[in-house]
């Protein structure tokens, strides 16, 4: 069975005080029943790069995983505003999110780019967590599946099968990010199952069941434990509801089965 994971995707929010601050009240919240927890599901969170170090100081002796929001390939070099694997792994950086829709649309990030990113981070160590989404009019235009399988199939192409457990999934509808409308169960349930068949083409079955498949996309305490029931969705990568120790904590808290 594979192991939930709760990733919370703090965007550009919370100063360094402010983020140790969060790290100390979710701690506070969760490790009355840390061990519990930790049997059925990982957490991790990914601050802004400058509010990375504050937050590893404070996840000392924590098990929740410590992650980042992007990642040059490259190992060093004039790329300015970049940020390296070495400089992230110095801090215990175990995650990096990869081709978030934000990155896509926003910074014109394409599927190539992307995909050296993704397999910079497996060569580094580290665990992907390549996002991939549709736009409302690709929904629209009945182009769903085409959209998220060609991002997946660019994003995965420099993974090597060997290295494939290192790779999570997250599908998050670019029409349901900080809307306050998400994909129904079902319609999110569709996509997570073609993505594995996918995977399952690409790697072998074997390999594709133990990929873990997030859901993405106004995830709350309200609708996550109808998500988390569905077979393929494999935990949650959550934005505003991260921000909050209570809601993060809940959304944590899922009923899995």
């Amino acid at each position: 069975m594979r192991k939930k994971l709760f990733a919370g995707n703090w965007k550009m929010n919370l100063t360094p005080v402010e983020g140790r601050s969060l790290i100390a009240a979710l701690r506070a919240d969760l490790d009355s029943d840390a061990a519990t927890l930790a049997a059925g599901r990982e957490i991790m969170v990914a601050p802004p790069f400058l509010t990375i170090p504050a937050v590893a100081q404070a996840l000392a002796g924590s098990s929740i995983l410590l992650g980042a929001q992007n990642m040059h390939f490259e190992d060093k070099g004039a790329f300015t505003g970049e940020v390296s694997a070495a400089m992230l792994r110095c801090f215990g950086v175990t995650h990096v999110i990869a081709g978030h829709s934000e990155r896509r649309h926003i910074f014109k990030e394409d599927n190539d780019l992307i995909g050296k990113r993704s397999a910079a981070i497996v060569a580094n160590r580290m665990t992907p967590i390549l996002c991939v989404g549709e736009t409302l009019a690709e929904r629209d235009g009945g182009r769903t599946l085409e959209v998220v399988l060609i991002q997946l199939q660019q994003g995965i192409a420099g993974i090597k099968p060997e290295d494939a457990g290192r790779l999570v999934v997250a599908y998050e509808p670019v029409w349901a990010i900080g809307t306050g409308r998400t994909a129904t169960p079902e319609q999110a349930q569709q996509v997570h199952s073609a993505l594995r068949e996918a995977l399952a083409d690409h790697y072998g079955r074997a390999v594709a069941d133990d990929i873990r498949i997030l859901y993405g996309g106004s995830v709350t305490q309200d609708n996550i434990d109808s998500l988390i029931a569905k077979p393929d969705i494999d935990g949650a990568l959550v934005g505003g509801a991260s921000l909050k120790a209570d809601s993060f904590a809940r959304i944590i808290r899922a009923q899995i089965g």
